[in-house]
């Protein structure tokens, strides 16, 4: 008999308080968290989407559950969590999460379930790492799961795929850059196997990933967009000299090390 699966309950309030939360942590541990102005989302027209991202830090779901709140507030977005990191933290299917099996027939049906339910609804998105592991960014050929080719064979009529680049740079601050790029949405016309559907977003997240590794090695902010701006400075000592020589000098102290214009 074929079972079927309720989209999880997210709590408004819950999901406000950490997303406050996911905003407060990037800040602090990152010099800022910036958008590639060539690489902006596309809007929420009510349809259903598919976010794909590349996956190579911890830090990848904060970055996204702030994404998916600044650009498409008015979506309900979801994610698979692997089951046993959701029991001992049961909050997360509160804001979003679902659990899955990895590495199983069951969890693969299961997550086939969640996926039709979640977009078979206007205004919700599925967000997804489907590497399944860390991966540095400058890996190639980018390999993604096969379960996003089925996916996408399945569900590529009426609902949108984008794939979504994340990486993390070390500028001129002593905190890293977090930098994300959205990529056009996949065009599946010549896909036919599932396979094919896989390899098609492939190369989207590769020339995505591509785009915003260039982008990051210009070092360039006028480039980017900040979403969030963090930590400035050394601290301590260092910058507690530097505070008071602008003082004597009369200017105003700034603890960044480069200035840069970004509107």
């Amino acid at each position: 008999m074929k079972t079927s699966c309720a989209t999880p309950t997210i709590s408004p309030g819950l999901l406000r308080w950490f997303g406050w939360y996911a905003r407060r942590c990037l800040a602090h541990h990152f010099h800022s968290l910036r958008i590639l102005r060539s690489g902006t989302p596309p809007p929420d027209n009510g349809q259903p989407s598919v976010f794909f991202l590349n996956h190579p830090s911890w830090w990848d779901p904060l970055v996204a559950l702030h994404l998916a709140l600044t650009f498409h507030p008015g979506q309900r977005a979801y994610g698979p969590i692997d089951a046993t990191a959701l029991h001992h933290y049961p909050i997360l299917q509160k804001v979003g999460f679902f659990a899955v099996e990895k590495n199983s027939l069951q969890g693969a049906r299961k997550f086939r379930q969640h996926a039709d339910a979640i977009l078979a609804q206007p205004h919700h998105a599925l967000w997804l790492t489907p590497q399944g592991r860390f991966t540095d960014v400058r890996e190639r050929p980018v390999r993604l799961a096969a379960g996003v080719g089925h996916l996408a064979r399945r569900k590529h009529r009426g609902v949108m795929f984008v794939p979504v680049a994340i990486e993390y740079a070390w500028w001129h601050e002593r905190g890293a850059e977090a930098l994300v790029a959205f990529g056009p949405a996949v065009d599946f016309a010549a896909a036919r196997e599932a396979a094919g559907y896989r390899k098609q977003c492939e190369a989207a997240l590769a020339a995505v990933q591509d785009r915003l590794a260039a982008a990051s090695m210009q070092r360039d902010p006028t480039s980017f967009q900040v979403l969030i701006s963090g930590t400035t400075g050394v601290g301590g000592v260092y910058d507690l000299w530097r505070r008071m020589r602008a003082r004597v000098r009369g200017e105003r102290f700034d603890p960044r090390h480069a200035s840069e214009q970004n509107p």
